[in-house]
């Protein structure tokens, strides 16, 4: 393995090297660092090109801003064909012994492997390496697949683990990276250019749209047909097209396979039900479950299904029929998820509130509109959350220029002031 060594030396801080590290993303940094120096395994967990790998480039920088040594850290990217050689577990303990040996690095080191999932029995190696008292190690690993610890993994580290789920840009990271104000009409600009970094360096409409088709291909390619062996991938591609188009409504499995059977795709309850799975597995979708807000308990059947990303809608379907309400809805809930906080869909009586959103002992009751525009609107706004007679912080959000004044007990908020509210 020491020639492996020479070979991905590029691609490690080593010898005075540096790494791209772009837009520092200090609300996942922060809380990275908060947990080094100790032998938890940080995971970090997302849709791919969502910015993990220069988060741990990030965290590695900032350690060795701190005193760390640079060759007291090695980056494992497994995305890349240059460590196609690391195929299971075997190889890479004998990477990071054969590092070991040629380094001699005192203190603790500190290992990243992005994409870990491309590594077979990748587990015995991460647990074996976090739990070996007889060196130092602190281990970063990242996974494009929310089942990336619903396994073995879980069941060895059973507790001495933390994961961190990474989303697209939020609006305040949006307007930074940017140089924006933050304002309404950067928001417009926001809820039409989505916040996939890779955005930000494209030259034009037509070469954000064929970069957005690309990686949604590469995306259902890597992470669910070759990882699922999908046969129908026609039937898989038409399910993400209607979920995107009906993001923020509500649906259910039922209704997607008589949809899809009366355009040609032969389907059944079940195979549409695992193929919603595996693109919610992947980072692609988000499922939002009802929940009855007076018999505080979960509802089966309908559902909301909600885009990790604005661009999938607006740059692969723009003419589809998808009202800016909508939009905004989505992009409320994935606010929210980036805060922390489970997200459900409440159902009161014959009333719906957008979200009802939990985090630890706290309660948001969110309600979404693009605009009050007239009386009839605000009175079908703020009903919603006006049968709401459970404790928690009632939120109107809206892209209205003006603020309203508290209305019985609901505070409303311009969209783009959010991140300041939750």
């Amino acid at each position: 393995m020491d020639e492996f060594l020479d070979i991905i030396a590029p691609y490690n801080l080593w010898n005075g090297n540096t790494l791209p590290i772009g837009f520092n993303r200090r609300s996942y940094t922060e809380r990275l660092m908060r947990y080094t120096g100790n032998r938890l395994v940080k995971v970090l967990t997302g849709q791919r090109r969502v910015g993990k790998s220069y988060i741990m480039r990030q965290i590695a920088v900032e350690l060795i801003s701190n005193g760390v040594k640079a060759e007291n850290t090695l980056f494992i990217n497994r995305e890349l064909a240059v460590f196609d050689f690391i195929q299971n577990a075997d190889d890479l303990n004998r990477l990071v012994d054969a590092y070991k040996y040629r380094f001699k690095p005192k203190g603790t080191i500190y290992v990243f492997i992005d994409e870990v999932q491309e590594i077979n029995d990748w587990e015995r190696a991460v647990n074996s390496m976090s739990q070996d008292y007889t060196v130092n190690i602190e281990v970063f690993i990242s996974g494009s697949n929310s089942r990336l610890l619903s396994g073995e993994l879980a069941s060895l580290l059973s507790g001495r683990y933390v994961e961190l789920s990474v989303f697209p840009f939020s609006f305040a990271e949006f307007t930074e990276v940017h140089g924006l104000p933050s304002d309404r009409q950067s928001f417009l600009h926001y809820m039409h250019e989505g916040g996939l970094p890779e955005l930000i360096n494209l030259p034009d409409e037509e070469v954000k749209q064929r970069y957005i088709a690309g990686l949604r291909d590469s995306i259902m390619l890597k992470d669910i047909v070759k990882r699922y062996f999908i046969k129908d991938v026609s039937l898989l591609e038409n399910l993400f097209a209607y979920l995107v188009n009906n993001a923020s409504s509500m649906i259910s499995i039922n209704g997607i396979v008589n949809y899809l059977k009366s355009r040609g795709s032969k389907s059944s309850y079940d195979t549409v039900a695992s193929y919603m799975m595996y693109l919610q597995e992947a980072y692609l979708i988000h499922k939002s479950e009802r929940y009855n807000v007076a018999g505080k308990e979960l509802l089966a059947g309908n559902f909301k299904a909600y885009i990790n990303d604005q661009a999938y809608h607006n740059y692969l379907f723009p003419t589809a029929r998808f009202g800016n309400g909508y939009l905004l809805e989505g992009i409320v809930y994935m606010e929210l998820l980036r805060k922390g906080y489970k997200v459900n869909t409440g159902i009161i009586r014959d009333k719906e509130v957008d979200f009802i959103a939990t985090k630890n002992d706290m309660t948001l009751y969110v309600q979404v509109a693009y605009m009050l525009t007239d009386d009839a609107t605000a009175q079908r706004e703020y009903a919603s959350l006006e049968s709401v007679n459970s404790i928690g912080e009632k939120l109107l959000v809206t892209l209205d220029d003006i603020t309203y004044p508290t209305r019985n007990g609901i505070r409303h908020v311009q969209v783009w002031r959010l991140d300041e509210v939750i």
